[in-house]
């Protein structure tokens, strides 16, 4: 219990416990009274009795109302003392809570300053904390989301933005700031807030719910039961989709494009750059049934030619470069390399053209079939898993006598690495797809 979640806690049940930090005399003399009582023939009773009736007390009860035996709370960084505390007390039979009390970044000055800062940091002066200067930092995409969501709430007062403990991971913080009563940090919490922001959008209310792919998984049920079968116009920025990095397998968020695209009217995108990612949020005002916008961690290219106010209709997709060899159809952030691809193999003589399908359901089927039927051979890209993933419902809507391959992720866990490490191991880079992609024109099949 170091009185935070990644950035500040929220919730009755971190005031509950700041309560119970304030009993230590109570805890120590209720103690003292055991070792006394112990030592008399009826003193377990009389202890027992203590315990119930202690519930006006401290609120320690409230564990062991749930059938644990409570201690502490106990001072978390005194190491000597915690390893005798859990000596004594694993032989007691049952379940037990042991309240253990520590400050996040404690021992180290700037990361107690700035806990939130140090939870994850890029490389810093060990000395002082100051952060190294490395190369001018790109605009990331939860920078971009930031900006659009709060440009968005200034002109629509409906806009509300709702997140689960991840304020600033999410670039919510400005929004916060400027937008206090239409902000909502429901804490470790993602399925209450998707049904929350059902609640929202059934009150007319335009909810934007900022959770990383890989969390939005634990509010499956609510995604399906409480937004789309009522067809709420809920909005969901899925951050950090996609190859996440060091944080391995349990932070990929290779899984949604397949598990939302299940969904019936639920409408899935995925940006190339970062104009066509606001663009797509603006856009999502104006659906009517629930969407998912799902963009990496880090950045996208800027793009260019594209209108700051253009209105992206669902299921349309743009035809980025022409070519009579094979189409590459590619979504989000695998677009701009599926186009260094196609350079690559324009010097080997192979005229690849690519898409830019931008969503993953509804499909772009006039594109898709148009481009398929004129190269003859298609090859998707996707950071994404290939079951259930965009290339498997583009080949099954293709017509008998064109040649698909696809690219994503393998049907397997994906280990812990630099991200630009990873992609290239599995092959999603401008040289894995011209590879593919070359392999699939000279073999004549995938």
């Amino acid at each position: 219990d170091n009185e935070m979640f990644i950035s500040g806690a929220v919730g009755a049940f971190r005031d509950y416990l700041t309560r119970v930090l304030s009993w230590k005399p109570v805890h120590r003399i209720e103690e003292r009274a055991k070792n006394l009582l112990q030592k008399y023939p009826r003193g377990k009773d009389i202890m027992k009795l203590i315990r119930r009736s202690r519930a006006m007390l401290t609120p320690g009860m409230f564990f062991e109302e749930l059938g644990f035996e409570y201690f502490g709370p106990v001072d978390g960084h005194d190491t000597r003392g915690l390893v005798d505390i859990l000596g004594n007390i694993r032989n007691i039979n049952g379940p037990k809570l042991l309240h253990v009390v520590t400050r996040k970044g404690k021992g180290y000055p700037p990361a107690e300053e700035s806990p939130e800062t140090f939870h994850g940091t890029s490389p810093f002066k060990p000395e002082t904390g100051a952060a190294v200067c490395g190369p001018e930092r790109k605009k990331s995409c939860q920078d971009v989301f930031g900006e659009i969501i709060t440009e968005l709430a200034s002109e629509d007062r409906r806009v509300a933005a709702i997140t689960a403990a991840m304020k600033s991971g999410t670039g919510l913080k400005e929004f916060a700031d400027r937008f206090p009563e239409r902000f909502f940090d429901v804490g470790i919490a993602e399925q209450h807030a998707v049904t929350f922001a059902a609640g929202l959008a059934a009150d007319g209310i335009r909810p934007v719910c900022a959770i990383y792919s890989t969390f939005l998984q634990r509010a499956y049920d609510q995604i399906i039961h409480d937004v789309a079968l009522q067809r709420l116009p809920v909005i969901f920025a899925v951050d950090r989709a996609g190859i996440v990095g060091e944080d391995g397998p349990t932070h990929h968020g290779v899984f949604d494009l397949s598990y939302l695209s299940t969904i019936p009217d639920m409408t899935v995108a995925a940006p190339s750059t970062r104009q066509e990612m606001k663009n797509l949020f603006r856009s999502a005002l104006e659906w009517s049934s629930p969407a998912a916008i799902r963009y990496p961690r880090g950045s996208l290219p800027e793009g260019s030619g594209e209108s700051e106010s253009s209105v992206i209709k669902p299921g349309t997709g743009v035809l980025l470069r022409e070519g009579k060899d094979l189409i590459i159809l590619a979504i989000g952030n695998m677009v701009h390399p599926a186009l260094e691809a196609a350079g690559i193999l324009a010097r080997r003589g192979i005229e690849a053209g690519v898409a830019d399908l931008r969503f993953a359901k509804p499909l772009d089927r006039e594109l898709i079939l148009s481009a398929s039927s004129s190269a003859g051979r298609v090859l998707t890209v996707e950071e994404n898993v290939l079951s259930g993933g965009v290339g498997e419902r583009i080949a099954a809507i293709l017509p008998r006598g064109i040649m698909v391959d696809m690219l994503g992720i393998p049907d397997r866990f994906i280990t812990f690495g630099a991200p630009d490490e990873l992609r290239g191991n599995l092959g999603l880079t401008a040289e894995g797809i011209s590879s593919k992609a070359e392999a699939l024109v000279s073999s004549g099949g995938p």
